[in-house]
């Protein structure tokens, strides 16, 4: 289910410290939008009362003085006229690096971010990704973060400089004349109320919009994900049901913001049309009230007038949205945050760093859970000497895969001690300990790309004959040479472009590259018929000889050879041993034993 957003409070200052932290490295353009917006208050009032001078002071006495006084007029008129001009030019110049500035400040806060929101989610735990979905993930490091941009192209910074443009035109308007000012702004309560209406009606759609933003990518990943299963159980027409029923909410709730900015903008420009009327009604009142003289000087005040509405309508127009917009990034980057505080990350606080790891491993009581205290390991215990092979058998469920996640810190345990060479894996350098675990598992990843790169991982250092070297030994060479473009073949995405067994020995060669001390088998046979399974066990046989090797596997005939076998059973040791000594005391394993070997004769 995607994560339900709830509203906040708009100006939530420590959300607003944190997001403008990430402008700190680029205060220095961050303090020049704010002088931008300064002087963007000062200079767009200036105008209105440059042509109210105008009209009144040049070009009205211009026409009523005699022909050195009007040619003096003449000579005025220009030159205000080349200052209205250059005001603006200066205008128009600071909007264009204001509007730049705040998008380029948003752009990079937007790239820090997302790589500090990718780089958590690399490091937290898989407990983490067991618990939340992929494609609500995916939406907080795209769409979540690219809503935080807004905070500074359309959020808080605008707003500051639309509110200061505001103020600057009142004042303005006081200062020429504060009573027709009073009666051009009658109408603005009735804006007030409107705003607030449109505001909180846009907030919820807005906030509906990203709860069905977070639904659509949560489902669409899952669900192209496994499109393979969708169409096995020919559940396409269920699926695609429910996928528009998220698509209708998403249609649903942008349709009523939609609404919202439909009834809104036509009622700011019935409301700027009745403080129009209303400036035309009283200068057509003053013209019959006050002397011809004093009437003429009318003319200037009621043309600059009507501009300054223009000014004041323009930011009021808008200062609601942004107020959303301002809302949804706060809203976001509360979403963004929840990520880059969770504390359930994988710790590497260790330091210890040998040069190379013998292989001894040691599990001290240890238990483990993925969830509270649902425990599915119990106060294991067993040793491993450098060098010897260990297998761990038991039914679905009884615990071998988490034992082997534990031991490359892929999961923290909660009672217990895991060590190698008598250090405890805590110690240890994360990246160190990781690299000299080789891992195979049952369920193997490719990525898009060659088949080189899927060995190497795109780890250029790794030279193309050592995979080569690596390959020949698991019979997998010729195999790749016959690929259409060898070993540069594209195996697509997941790896699709080969079958299981492909895909699960190519991630064989993956583990045998970097000759790692401990190797990890996962089932690794699971997925590959009889032929390649004797072609990989004889391989496996070379690989593991001088190396400590723990080998899970439903398979018993693979184990045999094994130095030690501990059987589980619902996160529980219930025997360790060799397969002779198990065999002779018909317990847990002989059971697991018989009953394989029967369904292997019934299916023969």
């Amino acid at each position: 289910m995607a994560e339900k957003v709830k509203g906040k409070k708009i100006f939530d200052f420590s959300l607003l410290r944190r997001v403008f932290y990430y402008a700190s490295p680029y205060k220095t353009r961050l303090y020049w939008s704010i002088a931008l917006s300064i002087l963007l208050a000062i200079v767009s009032p200036l105008r209105p009362f440059l042509i109210q001078v105008t009209i009144n002071d040049y070009i009205k006495k211009g026409v009523t003085e005699n022909l050195g006084i009007k040619n003096k007029m003449i000579e005025l008129l220009i030159w205000i006229t080349i200052i209205q001009v250059v005001v603006l030019l200066i205008e128009t110049i600071a909007r264009f690096y204001f509007s730049f500035i705040t998008a380029w400040l948003g752009q990079r806060v937007v790239k820090d971010l997302r790589v500090a929101v990718y780089k958590k989610i690399l490091g937290l735990n898989l407990s983490q990704f067991d618990k939340t979905p992929i494609g609500t993930l995916t939406t907080r490091t795209i769409n979540d973060i690219e809503s935080i941009n807004d905070i500074f192209s359309d959020g808080l910074i605008p707003i500051i400089a639309d509110l200061l443009s505001i103020i600057s035109i009142l004042i303005c308007m006081f200062y020429v004349d504060w009573r027709l000012t009073l009666i051009c702004i009658a109408p603005f309560p009735l804006l007030i109320v409107a705003t607030y209406i449109f505001k909180e009606s846009v907030n919820k759609s807005f906030i509906r919009v990203r709860n069905a933003v977070a639904a659509l990518n949560a489902f669409v990943q899952e669900h192209i994900t496994g499109v393979q299963m969708v169409q096995a159980f020919a559940a396409e027409e269920r699926e695609f049901s429910k996928f528009k029923n998220i698509n209708k909410e998403h249609r649903n709730a942008n349709i009523n913001a939609i609404f919202a900015y439909s009834v809104f903008f036509p009622f700011v420009e019935i409301i700027m049309a009745f403080s129009t009327g209303l400036l035309v009604w009283w200068g057509a009142r003053q013209v019959l009230l006050i002397p011809e003289q004093e009437a003429k000087e009318l003319t200037g005040k009621i043309i600059s007038f009507f501009l300054y509405l223009n000014l004041l309508f323009r930011p009021l127009r808008v200062i609601a949205d942004k107020f959303n917009v301002l809302q949804m990034g706060m809203v976001a980057s509360e979403r963004v945050f929840k990520i880059l505080d969770n504390d359930d990350f994988i710790k590497t606080e260790g330091n210890y760093s040998p040069e190379k790891i013998k292989g001894k491993l040691e599990f001290d009581n240890v238990s483990f859970a993925y969830v509270d205290d649902r425990y599915v390991l119990k106060n294991i215990s067993f040793e491993v000497q450098p060098g010897e092979t260990i297998a761990i058998v038991g039914h679905t469920g009884s615990g071998k895969t988490s034992i082997i996640s534990l031991l490359n810190r892929l999961y923290h345990i909660q009672k217990g001690e895991i060590k190698i060479d008598d250090v405890n894996i805590e110690d240890y350098k994360l990246d160190l300990l990781r690299k000299d675990i080789g891992v195979v598992l049952q369920d193997v990843f490719l990525f898009s790309g060659s088949v080189l790169d899927n060995i190497t991982l795109r780890n250029e250092d790794v030279p193309r004959e050592k995979v080569i070297e690596a390959a020949k030994l698991i019979g997998m060479h010729d195999f790749i040479m016959r690929l259409p473009e060898g070993y540069d073949y594209n195996v697509m995405e997941r790896g699709s472009s080969l079958s299981l067994g492909q895909r699960q020995l190519l991630s064989f060669i993956r583990a045998l590259l970097y000759n790692p001390s401990i190797l990890i088998l996962d089932e690794a046979t699971s997925s590959v018929d009889t032929e390649s399974e004797l072609l990989i066990q004889h391989a496996i046989d070379k690989l593991i000889a001088g190396r400590t090797s723990i080998v899970i596997a439903h398979r018993l005939s693979t184990i045999r050879k094994a130095s030690q076998i501990i059987v589980l059973d619902k996160g529980e040791i219930k025997e360790k041993g060799t397969h002779e000594e198990l065999m002779e005391k018909q317990g847990f394993y002989y059971k697991l034993h018989q009953l394989q070997f029967e369904k292997q004769e019934k299916v023969a």
